[in-house]
Parts: C-alpha cells; sequence; structure tokens
C-alpha cells in the first residue's frame, strides 16, 4: 500500500498544517503554482516529489518543471498537470485512472470518462471563501482511494 500526498497551488506558502498531513506519505504530487522552489525542497525533506509547473511558476528553477508528467504507483498510472485546460481533451486513448490538478482552488474528486480526476485544492494564500486544502490518494496494487482534507476553513 502507498500514501500519496496530493497538494496544489502553494503560491510560495508551504502551511505548517500541510507539512503535518504530508508526514508519512510514501510520495509527494504537486499539482503546480508552487512559486519558490524552497517549498519543493521542504516537501523533499518529507518524501519524494513529483511536480509541475503552474502558470505562476516562472524563473531559472521553474523551467527544470515540466508542464506535465505521468508517474506509475503500483498499478496505477498518475497524469499530473495544472490547468486541465491544458490538456485539451489528450487523456484520450491514454492509460491513466487518475487525473492530478490544480488551478481553480477548488478541492474536488469527480469520476469522469472512466477516470478519477483529483484537485486537492488549494494550500497556499486563501483565494475568495475556497477552503484550504490538500488531499492523498492510496493505491493498493491496482484499487486507489482518493480524500480530500481542509486544513483550514
Amino acid at each position: 500500500m502507498t500514501r500519496i500526498g496530493l497538494i496544489s497551488d502553494t503560491h510560495g506558502l508551504l502551511r505548517p498544517e500541510a507539512l503535518d498531513f504530508l508526514g508519512g506519505c510514501d510520495r509527494i504530487v504537486h499539482a503546480g503554482d508552487v512559486c519558490d522552489a524552497g517549498v519543493l525542497d521542504a516537501l523533499a525533506a518529507v518524501a519524494p516529489v513529483v511536480a509541475v509547473r503552474g502558470n505562476n511558476d516562472r524563473g531559472a528553477w521553474a523551467e527544470t518543471v515540466p508542464v506535465e508528467t505521468t508517474v506509475r504507483i503500483e498499478d496505477v498510472s498518475l497524469l499530473v498537470v495544472h490547468d486541465v485546460a491544458d490538456l485539451a481533451g489528450r487523456v484520450i486513448g491514454r492509460d491513466v485512472a487518475v487525473v492530478v490538478h490544480g488551478h481553480s482552488h477548488k478541492p474536488t474528486v469527480v469520476e469522469r470518462d472512466g477516470r478519477t480526476w483529483v484537485n486537492p485544492g488549494s494550500a497556499g494564500p486563501r483565494r475568495f471563501r475556497l477552503p484550504i486544502s490538500i488531499g492523498e490518494l492510496i493505491v493498493d496494487g491496482a484499487r486507489f482511494e482518493a480524500r480530500l482534507v481542509t486544513l483550514v476553513a
């Protein structure tokens, strides 16, 4: 069994509550708008990190971060992208069970097109009246379960 922490839209702010939640994860997936390489360094001290570049990620450090990536955890393939609009329908025909994305700051888990789409929301500065949230994906072979957690209501 593998516990994957899902985080997005930190915008340079890595809250202590987020680090506490991610403790014990086997891997962390950051779905973009990191905005500070130090955030990735701090996450990497907790567990190996897979990250994608968001629309607000700029500078030399961000150039090394892909816009999208695919990672396989046990028997489950994840596609990670910041803004799902960047996919432009390119998920069809791909061997992907879970799409992890961010951008909207709205935490959601939705079944669509035979896949699970997870947006962990924003763990960074509050936007509008949206909660500060994070997520996890528990993978056991080919089975998985996504869960969202509100850190600050």
